[in-house]
């Protein structure tokens, strides 16, 4: 089995989440985010992660609707994970992003107490986190 280093993107309106597998594709660590400046300075962005982390694929997290349907922001994600493939020549997988946002908030607040400025900062790396670990996990098992 090839292993495949990953990068997982929570993108948000403000900032993007970033997080990244080791070269072993066991374990996932949050990177800074990067703060949302437009789609051309976000592939700039992320085509230097991929060369020096040497990345083979990447999770984008999609925002479906509770009833599992693809509304408008979703619509509007899937643009952006195709410009991206398309500058990278990557592998992009979309993965459901639905409640990474409220469970790293929930981690941060219940289990660190961090404070509400700090968590800002913290939960779209930490939502990306999430999103690679729960990835990283079904591919363990498989």
């Amino acid at each position: 089995m090839k292993v495949k280093r990953i990068l997982a993107i929570d993108y948000g309106s403000k900032r993007i989440g970033l997080a990244l597998s080791d070269p072993l594709g066991l374990i996932a660590y949050p990177l800074p985010f990067l703060p949302n400046r437009g789609e051309s300075k976000l592939i700039l962005e992320l085509k230097k992660i991929v060369s020096e982390k040497s990345v083979e694929l990447i999770l984008f997290g999609l925002p479906r609707s509770l009833d599992d349907s693809i509304g408008a922001q979703a619509r509007e994600y899937i643009k952006c994970s195709e410009k991206i493939q398309k500058a990278l020549a990557i592998e992009i997988k979309l993965v459901d992003e639905r409640f990474s946002s409220r469970e790293s908030e929930a981690f941060l607040i219940e289990e660190l107490d961090i404070s509400r400025e700090k968590r800002k900062k913290m939960r779209d790396s930490l939502s990306a986190c999430l999103l690679l670990k729960s990835y990283l996990a079904t591919q363990q098992k498989s």
